[in-house]
């Protein structure tokens, strides 16, 4: 179970957690620039950007701005959304950044098949992704993909929203698939869960966020009061991973915890892994901090679809003032 090996791992983390930490953090390399949306995570295989190629170097440097594509033959890529939301592109995949703004966050599956792994949605945040044309809305934590030669999403667990193009909206909930091809207007259909996780881009996409846990695992005893939650850079995984402001599952089971997090068992560690975060046993956080009671932590923004995320005359048609999931229509024309 992904609870237990990520219980293990915890406690030889703890046996030699001397060693570990020892390694200077300060003097360790790292990107020169905070991540943002858009910045390459990993690369595996071979990539291009923009029709160059592009290696492990350009790892927590180099950034997609509007208008640039990541292409894939026999490897994968991650790319950072916003804080706690992951883009990752399967073999013989492209995808274009249209949109890197913290609150109006746009990538285009050109080509292949493309995944997202949402840990973290605020309110403020919009993040779409373009498929056929069709610019669907993550609006729940979770994890989805998207087939550009199908033209389809496919929600494992969380929900996202996609214009139906007049002023309504359908909902894929989990467990569902949508055919978003330009001109259908069909209802989500359910979908063998079971078999479509022994896909190729499913299992690869559980092991980076297992990779990822783990990094989160060695910094966040690392950092306590007067850290915000966001990317930090882990010098000895080479990428940046998330820490939040509260302990969660990612939707493959792996456990993150917040800054600060202090013991290394009992109810430290071993709790969090344990039955006590969802049975609302008591979450200690270092410096002092005490949570008691917690349960399943909040997801989703309260809002859903909102305008200005595909203004007037956009490349994709779309939403503007007003518009949205709970409001208003459509702005404007696409081309």
């Amino acid at each position: 179970m992904p609870w237990l090996r990520s219980f293990l791992t915890v406690a030889l983390a703890a046996a030699f957690a001397p060693a570990l930490f020892a390694l200077d953090t300060q003097n360790a390399p790292a990107p020169t620039n905070p991540a943002v949306p858009g910045t390459l995570n990993y690369i595996e295989g071979s990539a291009t950007m923009d029709g160059q190629p592009v290696g492990q170097t350009a790892v927590g440097s180099a950034t997609l701005a509007p208008g640039q594509t990541i292409s894939t033959r026999d490897g994968h890529v991650e790319v950072l959304l916003t804080p706690g939301v992951f883009f990752r592109l399967g073999q013989n995949s492209e995808a274009k950044m249209v949109s890197p703004g913290l609150t109006d966050t746009a990538v285009a599956v050109e080509r292949g098949r493309a995944a997202v792994e949402v840990d973290q949605l605020f309110r403020q945040n919009d993040i779409h992704i373009v498929v056929d044309k069709v610019p669907v809305q993550l609006i729940k934590t979770g994890f989805y993909e998207f087939d550009a030669g199908r033209g389809s999403v496919m929600v494992f667990n969380g929900e996202a929203a996609v214009p139906k193009g007049d002023g309504h909206w359908t909902l894929v909930k989990s467990g569902h698939v949508l055919d978003v091809a330009e001109g259908a207007h069909l209802k989500p259909t359910g979908f063998n869960v079971s078999q479509a996780e022994q896909s190729g881009l499913y299992r690869w996409s559980s092991l980076r966020s297992d990779y990822l846990a783990e990094a989160n695992n060695q910094l966040a005893g690392e950092y306590g009061a007067g850290y915000a939650p966001g990317w930090y850079w882990d010098p000895w995984m080479w990428d940046y991973t998330f820490l939040g402001p509260y302990p969660f599952y990612s939707p493959f089971g792996w456990g993150f915890y917040p800054f600060g997090w202090g013991g290394w068992g009992g109810l430290g560690w071993g709790g969090w892994y344990g039955p006590g975060f969802y049975g609302g046993g008591h979450l200690h956080y270092g410096h002092g901090t005490h949570m008691g009671g917690l349960g399943a932590a909040p997801h989703g923004p309260a809002g859903g679809f909102r305008g200005g995320a595909f203004r007037s005359g956009g490349e994709f048609g779309g939403f503007q003032g007003g518009g949205g999931f709970h409001g208003g229509g459509f702005g404007g024309r696409g081309r």
